[in-house]
């Protein structure tokens, strides 16, 4: 069945469609090592496409697929406590983010989007030690502020991971942070089908268009994870987060 008629604005050009796919895909690699972080890589990139409104209600219905792949074969080695300590932070934040995504300027969401990316990337290259051991008080903020970013960048996955890596075993903090993304992907999904925003069936079609490139990231991702470092491969990305948030701040600047 041919899709693209479908498409109706978004019936991109052939090499368009090889950049948006090439996108995804990369954006779904990180995604199969890291367990988050689609929105850090993908969103410079399609921005050349489309507003950050569409992106990111976009990438949930992609990353609604792929948490829930991610979560299933580790879902026993989930912390329940630690769960259910932050789902209700997350929702809360959530809400917030999704509030002023469908409301703030496009171009302003630029800039934030850039400075946002940009100010995680540096953190991420120059802070070498983690916190050892969080106070369980740090899951509002961490929760609160991760689910605000999810919902207006789609990516506040790295908060709760500094959070669970600092309280729980490696296994259990990864089972734990891909279960929370699942509940977030659910609460944002909800929040955007709330708000209309899943009405444009374009939006729809694009989605499912773009499964076989999310796919492919997830295959490629997992398959990375047992021949190359996990720290060396996220610390290139990083890298990559970096020059396209500066980027995304240079085309604010200039508009």
């Amino acid at each position: 069945m041919n899709l693209l008629p479908w498409l109706g604005q978004w019936a991109f050009a052939p090499m368009e469609w090889l950049v948006i796919g090439s996108a995804i895909a990369l954006a779904y690699i990180v995604f199969g090592i890291a367990g988050f972080g689609t929105a850090l890589v993908a969103a410079p990139i399609l921005l050349l496409f489309m507003p950050l409104s569409k992106i990111v209600p976009l990438l949930v219905l992609l990353d609604f697929v792929a948490a829930f792949g991610n979560l299933l074969p580790s879902r026993r080695d989930v912390s329940r406590p630690e769960l259910l300590r932050l789902l209700p932070c997350m929702a809360l934040g959530c809400t917030l983010g999704v509030i002023f995504l469908l409301n703030l300027k496009s171009d302003l969401l630029l800039l934030l989007m850039g400075l946002f990316i940009s100010c995680y990337a540096i953190y991420s290259l120059l802070i070498k030690t983690r916190p050892t051991q969080l106070s369980a008080r740090w899951a509002f903020p961490m929760g609160t502020v991760g689910g605000m970013f999810g919902a207006l960048f789609g990516s506040g996955g790295f908060l709760y991971a500094i959070y669970l890596n600092s309280r729980l075993p490696k296994d259990a903090a990864r089972a734990t942070q891909s279960a929370l993304i699942s509940c977030s992907t659910v609460v944002r999904l909800s929040l955007f089908i709330v708000a209309g925003v899943y009405a444009e069936l374009p939006l729809l079609v694009l989605a499912l268009c773009l499964l076989p490139a999310m796919a492919l990231g997830l295959w490629v991702g997992r398959r990375l994870t047992m021949k190359m470092s996990r720290e060396a491969f996220v610390r290139l990305v990083t890298w990559l987060v970096l020059a396209s948030g500066l980027a995304l701040i240079g085309r604010y600047l200039s508009a």
